[in-house]
């Protein structure tokens, strides 16, 4: 069995949110994104400690930022808010940021985890970081992470 030296290339997908951002991890050679986990903010010590920490630990490249944009395209105050902290994500870890348009993410989340039958409870404890990776399932369809930046959402 040979292994390969060669450094991954690992991004994330960010589905930010006041109170819980939701994580999705992908490894660029293989193309799939995956939940990761749910974060619940504590204050910006804390939250600059957990994404720094993410970032080595997971030994990340690039964040995905989720803009919640209108049905027409424009962008909300919602997105105003993601832009402002994907800035500082990308000063507190050093990274890249994206922004990949997350329209109807959470819906299609939820209803996921509805036809999944789960418990409200069940399904609250997996939205955000599934809403994260469809989300960041549709960057990496888009070839998105192949372009140095997003027409128009960047």
């Amino acid at each position: 069995m040979s292994t390969c030296n060669t450094p991954t290339s690992r991004i994330a997908g960010i589905d930010y949110g006041t109170v819980r951002i939701g994580i999705a991890m992908a490894d660029l050679s293989v193309g799939i994104a995956g939940p990761y986990d749910n974060y619940t903010r504590q204050g910006e010590v804390a939250d600059t400690r957990y994404f720094k920490q993410l970032a080595q630990q997971e030994k990340l490249t690039r964040l995905v930022v989720g803009l919640p944009v209108h049905l027409d395209g424009h962008e909300s105050q919602k997105s105003r808010e993601a832009r402002e902290f994907g800035v500082w994500l990308g000063k507190v870890t050093g990274l890249r940021i994206d922004y990949f348009d997350e329209r109807y993410t959470s819906a299609e989340a939820e209803s996921f985890l509805e036809n999944a039958r789960l418990t409200k409870k069940q399904r609250k404890a997996r939205l955000d970081k599934l809403a994260a990776q469809i989300m960041l399932t549709a960057y990496l369809e888009s070839g998105a992470h192949s372009q140095n930046a997003l027409d128009g959402l960047e």
